[in-house]
């Protein structure tokens, strides 16, 4: 019989710190010359992001840049992939404290050298997606270069970085405001790309487009050869000289197309008709859902309301699943070496990590450790609640997980809702130590996927079109609302957390809700219309036009919404976390808010983060976070924190 103490006291071995040093996951993974490459966030060295790698004949991975050298970009201040590794065994990768490119050859002793010039504005000249030129002497990348103060100063283009350290980049295309997925054909007499435009997001409308390549490297006249402005592709990749592999929501899901360059106005060809997603939301450059491995076969990850690798024939159609893979959820990244597929894949009861995939099994490369004994991770439980007008919302419940405890006598235990951001985003049902910190104590989590997340098709993404602040919070309030009613939550101990866009529909939640007892709320968006008029980047500065309206039209509606704007209708507890370098959500809402709550004497605290961006990095700050909001909860729903 297991022992019984209030829910929320359970003794528990996920500590704060355990959560922080292993907060983050391995990413963008190649393949180069006889090595696995790949990065691993370093939270213990101050969040910053290093470079491994893997030898062909070496039995562990290296990391080959030292501190402080830090692998990361700021384009689109989301930043994507920042390296490209090269045959010869050296890599080009960007460094964050400056934004240039550098070029570095492991185990040479000597330092990294400057491919690109000192902007002369401090990190004006940003850089991401280098890929090697056909020619092999250059890598060509997308550049973000910063113009002036404003967030929206800037110009992008594709450009080529000479690999000599001369420093003459030369610009190949500069035709869309947004631009991504650089790709030259396999006989360097092609390039093509994706673009976009203001007011849209990657997963409203891009476009494809295409150029010849000339002898001298030079980028002829582009013609478009997909999407258009309400069709989404956010990745292509070769499959001849000829012809494209693309992802595209055309059918209403996004699914695999052949697209032929070489045939004027030819309808893009669906390989495998499917209601899943074959790829997702563009948040950072460079994410690569699938990846052809020859033969008339794409390695492909895919699924709904899950991403797991399959191997896709494009003459059939048919999808084959790898043998022995327990993972349930895979990261865009793939590379590719022969027949051999790598990747990052997680499951519920283990972490993400670098995987090797054959047509036979699928196996570690790079394995991660369990931190904790399994028994305190929690038991996922996919559902499926109906929101209001019967709608489907769906959503992940992770009851309270101890495994030598119980509640006492008939009381039900707390829950928390934990909101994703985006919000055209997920929550993936894998290991979550920052989970586990709360069910291993006795609080329940639900993690909602409310309508306008993706993984679901795109008319449940259209949820959410001009009703930001409306369905989010809607859905979040039937599904917690629906726990109770089950008998598996108090409804008198509800909060809901979130940061980003979770942090707006958390502050939604308690503005104009009487649903939740208390909330954390995490670098949050608070007003519209400081974030529509010029307070947040230039990626997300029309990202409301779809989620809210056409502005200045729906002004109205931006002032009505906006958790700033009605601090008075703020009437428990919250937590409210905020990084001061933060470029998205900048501390200045934050900041206003904390100040009129304070005026009116509302029970809250406000804590600002020194050297934090957007989400925080640092194990100094995600230990403060997280035992902090574990108080706020112990003090509003009357337990004692272990």
């Amino acid at each position: 019989m297991p022992e019984t103490a209030p829910y929320g006291s359970w003794p528990s071995p996920v500590t704060a710190e355990i959560v922080a040093e292993n907060d983050g996951r391995p990413g963008w993974v190649s393949y180069a010359g006889d090595a696995l490459w790949w990065t691993r966030p370093q939270p213990t060295e101050g969040g910053r992001v290093a470079l491994l790698r893997l030898p062909q004949d070496a039995d562990e991975p290296e990391v080959v840049l030292p501190e402080p050298w830090n692998v990361r970009t700021r384009v689109h201040e989301y930043g994507g992939l920042a390296y490209v590794a090269l045959a010869d065994g050296s890599a080009v990768f960007a460094e964050y404290s400056d934004q240039r490119l550098y070029r570095f050859v492991p185990g040479s002793g000597a330092a990294p050298v400057p491919l690109t010039p000192e902007p002369s504005i401090p990190s004006g000249l940003r850089y991401a997606e280098p890929v090697p030129s056909p020619s092999g002497t250059e890598v060509w990348c997308v550049r973000e270069e910063h113009t002036g103060p404003g967030p929206s100063d800037l110009r992008r283009a594709l450009v080529a970085v000479p690999l000599d350290g001369s420093g003459d980049v030369r610009v190949l295309v500069e035709d869309t405001r947004f631009l991504t997925c650089p790709r030259p054909s396999p006989d360097g007499g092609r390039l093509a790309w994706i673009g976009w435009d203001h007011p849209n997001m990657p997963w409203d409308g891009t476009v494809v487009r295409v150029a010849p390549v000339a002898p001298d490297g030079s980028v002829g006249a582009p013609v478009t050869v997909a999407g258009g402005e309400s069709e989404s592709i956010p990745q292509i990749e070769w499959e001849t000289s000829d012809a494209l592999i693309a992802a595209t929501d055309r059918t209403g899901w996004w699914n695999l197309h052949r697209v032929r360059v070489d045939v004027e106005g030819a309808e893009p060809e669906q390989l495998c008709e499917r209601a899943e997603e074959f790829s997702g939301p563009l948040w950072q450059l460079g994410l690569r859902w699938f990846v052809p491995i020859g033969e008339g076969e794409v390695a492909v990850i895919r699924g709904r309301a899950s991403a797991r690798l399959n191997l896709l024939d494009t003459t059939t159609g048919l999808l084959y699943d790898l043998l022995e893979d327990a993972h349930t959820e895979w990261a865009p990244t793939l590379a590719v070496s022969g027949r051999t597929v790598y990747g990052v894949a997680a499951s519920p009861v283990s972490p993400y990590e670098v995987v090797q995939a054959s047509v036979g099994a699928v196996s570690p490369v790079s394995q991660s450790t369990l931190s904790v004994p399994v028994t305190s991770l929690p038991q996922p439980q996919p559902r499926t609640f109906a929101g209001p007008g019967g709608r489907d919302v769906h959503a992940i419940v992770y009851p309270p997980s101890g495994s030598r405890f119980g509640g006492v006598g008939g009381e039900k235990p707390p829950y928390v809702v934990f909101v994703h951001g985006g919000p055209t985003g997920r929550e993936p049902m894998v290991h979550d130590l920052e989970v586990a910190y709360f069910t291993s104590r006795g609080l329940g989590v639900v993690e909602v996927n409310y309508g306008g997340s993706t993984g679901f098709g795109r008319e449940y993404r259209d949820r959410l079109r001009e009703q930001w602040g409306i369905v989010d919070v809607e859905d979040c309030v039937a599904t917690a609302k629906a726990l109770v009613d089950e008998g598996f939550a108090d409804g008198a101990r509800l909060a809901i957390r979130g940061g980003s866009a979770g942090g707006w529909t958390a502050a939604a939640a308690l503005a104009f809700t009487d649903v939740f007892a208390c909330a954390t709320i995490m670098y949050p968006v608070l007003d519209l219309v400081a974030f529509r008029t010029g307070e947040t980047h230039d990626f997300e500065s029309q990202y409301l036009e779809g989620l809210v309206g056409h502005w200045p039209e729906t002004e109205e509606r931006y002032r009505e919404r906006s958790p700033i704007n009605v601090p008075e209708k703020f009437t428990v507890p919250f937590l409210l976390l905020q990084g001061l370098e933060d470029e998205v959500c900048p501390p200045g809402p934050t900041a206003r808010f904390a100040e009129r709550v304070a005026e009116l004497g509302v029970e809250h605290e406000y804590i600002a983060f020194e050297g934090e961006q957007h989400g925080f990095r640092r194990k100094e700050t995600i230990v403060t976070a997280l035992e902090k909001e574990l108080a706020l909860y112990a003090r509003v729903f009357g337990f004692t924190a272990s």
